[in-house]
Parts: structure tokens; C-alpha cells; sequence
């Protein structure tokens, strides 16, 4: 008998010892917070999980279901800090939203002479609503770039271009002779403002992505705002056939709804740290670093941010302009001159009196913006002590800039900047 021969007697007669142990199914039971559950791998190798005793109060349970229907996988482990202040004001942004709808719509019908049921009301709402997104997307159409820029202004501005269009709608019985003119700007400025809250939302939800879980994000949080325009609807559906049954009840409950509206809405985007680089956040970056030598973060920066007016100098980086038009900025001759001490940069500064202009060429990222702004910020310092500054002065910040910038990009990208690109809206930038 040859030695391939024994090797397959001798493997009929042992057992294949892989074989019987996939066989044998692997699972455990764990208990925690009472409640019990069954893992098991499966023979794919993917675990299961079955709750098999749940002793919990009635209460506890209701919460852990609504928290995994409503809230991202994880939670809240799986979202960046703010996320939970975000949803509660978001909840009752829309919820006060609801509410306003049915009134207005019910005011409108009032104004056209009819005297429909607040039911009646709340199905029409959704028809006046779908005209005018129509025309809202081409007024829209051109300001895209400044939304992602400044999502959280445009969104605050979209919510109260929203409330004006309703208030509009809501006074309409006041004057039915301009019951065409007051109703089609009310849907116009609402149409306007449905389609920059739209623009305006996946920005502010990336800011919250973790794991990169966006999608379970935008899914649960759609899934909360359709709850609370549900329950929105009821509560004006109420208010409209009690309080606000009178022209008199819609002047005092509708002014209160939009406060709160408008309330919410600036709290959840206070909540947000957006996490790109814009002319506002790159500025306070900086001036933070110039200041103290401490790097912030998006969480440490989202309660700092001008909402309303962000274009603000900031003296401690710089007094920057950021966009300005090149020819408005600096004469030719001295624009190559510039260029020169910037060779291997993509950016140009030019120091004035007052502040510092900031060209960008085309394809700048925010690693060359925030490259040009430190030396903007050590060049205004340094310009104190002259009484003209000078190209020595930029070529002295500039090799300071060089000195620091490296670890303070590392630094930046860990605390979870995207430094990759620079939304500076619709600014104007060169081509070399």
C-alpha cells in the first residue's frame, strides 16, 4: 500500500472534526436593565438578537421603542454632540408650523368668502402650499452656493420668510379686497422658503453624522418632523374651531406661534456644529489660535457664530475680506508683484487701512484659505508696529504662517474640520 493510499484510508476512518463543529450552534443569553436577550450566530456568521423577557416598566419600554424609531442607530453614541437640543426644537418648529398652516389657510378661505370647516381647511392647506414651490425653486435656483456657505442663516431666514408669507394669509380677511394680491405673495414667500429649508437641511444633518450614518439621520429626523406636523395639524384643527374661531383669536395665538416658530428654529441651528469652513468659522479659527494658541472645534464654536450677520470683521485674524473682486482689490502691477511673494500659494493678500483683502484662486481649498488668513492675522499684528506695512511685513507673517501651519492642520483635521474645500459662497475668485 502506497502512502496515498493510507492517507485517504485514514481519513474515512476519522471524522471531520470542521464539519461537527459548524454544526453545533453558538449562542448565549445576556441580562441587562431586565431585560434578557438570546445571541446566536447563524451559520452565514451573522449574529442574531431576540428578546426573550422584558421586565421593564410599561414606560421604560415605550421610551426604548420611540427612541429606536425616532432616533439614529446607537444613539447616542452614533451622533456628534447638540443632536438631541437639535430634535426637541426641530419638533417643536414644525409642531407650531402645523399649527400656523391651518390657520391661515382657514383665514384665506374666510377672505375668498367662505366659511369652511377647520378639516375642510387643513386639506386645502396642502393644495395652496404645491404652486408656488414651483416658482420658489427658480427664484432659489441661483443662490445654492451662498446656502452651502451659510446654511444655518439661510435656514433661519427661510423659516421667517415662511412666518411672513403665513401672516399675510392669516390677515387676508382684514382686507378680501386684496384677497388675490395678499394670498399669492403669501404663497410666494412660502414657496421661497420651502425650497431654502430644503437646500439648507443635508448640510446641517452632515454635521451630525458620526459613523457615517447620514442616511439613518435624515430617515429618523424626516420621521420626526412628519410626527409633529401630524400633531401640529391637530392642535390648530382645535385652536381653529375654539380660540381662533375669531379674526381677533388668529391676531393674538398666531404672533405667539410664529415667536416660537422662528425661537426653534434659531436654537436648533445653534445646536449644530457645522463642521466646513466658511469666511465666519475660518476667521474665528484663527483668531482663536492667534489669540490663545488653542484650536476650537465645530462644538466649541456653533454658540459663537453670528447667525443673522456673518460677514463681520474679526480683528484678532486679521480684519479679512474674503471675495472681493481682484480689480477692486489691488492694481495690476502690484497684483504680480503679490503673486510673486505667494508663488507657491493659491491665495494673494493685500493689507489696507481698514482690513485685509483675500483673493482665492479657482481652486483653493480651505487648507489655502486658512493658510492665507494666518498670515493676514501675524501680518495685522505686526503692521502695528509700522506705520506702513509693507511687503516685509507679509513675507515676515508669511514664513510665520509656515512655522505653525503643519501641526496646525493635523490638530484641525483630529478635532474634525473638513479642510478639503472653502465655501465662500459667490466670491469672487482668479484664475492665474
Amino acid at each position: 500500500m502506497n502512502l496515498l493510499e493510507k492517507i485517504k484510508k485514514q481519513k474515512k476512518k476519522e471524522p471531520d472534526k470542521s464539519m461537527s463543529v459548524q454544526e453545533i450552534p453558538v449562542y448565549w443569553f445576556e441580562t441587562s436593565d431586565s431585560v434578557t436577550r438570546h445571541y446566536q450566530f447563524q451559520p452565514d456568521g451573522h449574529l442574531s438578537v431576540k428578546v426573550v423577557d422584558d421586565s421593564r416598566p410599561v414606560y421604560h419600554r415605550v421610551v426604548d421603542s420611540f427612541l429606536n424609531k425616532f432616533f439614529p442607530s446607537g444613539y447616542p453614541f452614533s451622533v456628534n454632540e447638540g443632536y438631541l437640543r437639535y430634535t426637541q426644537f426641530r419638533a417643536l418648529q414644525h409642531f407650531t408650523s402645523a399649527a400656523l398652516s391651518v390657520l391661515s389657510t382657514q383665514s384665506l378661505l374666510f377672505a375668498a368668502g367662505l366659511r369652511p370647516t377647520p378639516a375642510q381647511a387643513t386639506v386645502v392647506s396642502w393644495i395652496l402650499k404645491d404652486g408656488m414651490q414651483h416658482v420658489g425653486k427658480l427664484i432659489c435656483s441661483n443662490l445654492g452656493a451662498r446656502m452651502d456657505s451659510e446654511p444655518k442663516r439661510w435656514r433661519i431666514l427661510a423659516d421667517a420668510l415662511y412666518d411672513l408669507g403665513t401672516g399675510l394669509e392669516v390677515l387676508s380677511p382684514l382686507c378680501p379686497q386684496l384677497f388675490l394680491e395678499m394670498a399669492g405673495l403669501g404663497n410666494f414667500a412660502k414657496g421661497i422658503a420651502v425650497v431654502a429649508a430644503r437646500a439648507t437641511r443635508l448640510p446641517i444633518y452632515s454635521s451630525f453624522a458620526k459613523e457615517g450614518n447620514l442616511s439613518d439621520l435624515f430617515a429618523k429626523g424626516e420621521a420626526i418632523s412628519t410626527l409633529f406636523n401630524v400633531v401640529g395639524l391637530g392642535a390648530g384643527i382645535q385652536l381653529a374651531s375654539t380660540v381662533c374661531s375669531s379674526m381677533q383669536g388668529k391676531m393674538i395665538v398666531g404672533p405667539l406661534l410664529s415667536v416660537i416658530h422662528v425661537y426653534s428654529v434659531i436654537e436648533e441651528m445653534r445646536a449644530a456644529p457645522v463642521n466646513t469652513l466658511n469666511p465666519q468659522r475660518t476667521a474665528m479659527i484663527v483668531a482663536d489660535f492667534v489669540k490663545t494658541g488653542r484650536i476650537s472645534s465645530p462644538t466649541d464654536l456653533r454658540y459663537r457664530e453670528d447667525l443673522l450677520f456673518p460677514g463681520r470683521l474679526i480683528e484678532d485674524a486679521g480684519n479679512v475680506k474674503v471675495g472681493r473682486d481682484p480689480h477692486k482689490v489691488v492694481k495690476p502691477s502690484k497684483f504680480h508683484e503679490l503673486k510673486e511673494l505667494f508663488a507657491e500659494e493659491k491665495f494673494i493678500l493685500c493689507l489696507g487701512s481698514r482690513w485685509t483683502d483675500m483673493v482665492l484662486e479657482q481652486n483653493a481649498s480651505g487648507e489655502d484659505a486658512l493658510r492665507g488668513w494666518l498670515v493676514a492675522a501675524y501680518a495685522a499684528s505686526m503692521a502695528k508696529s509700522f506705520h506702513d506695512p509693507s511687503l516685509t511685513v507679509l513675507q515676515d507673517a508669511y514664513d510665520k504662517m509656515n512655522d505653525v501651519f503643519t501641526p496646525l492642520l493635523s490638530e484641525l483635521q483630529a478635532k474634525g474640520w473638513h479642510t478639503d474645500r472653502f465655501l465662500d459662497g459667490t466670491g469672487t475668485r482668479f484664475a492665474w
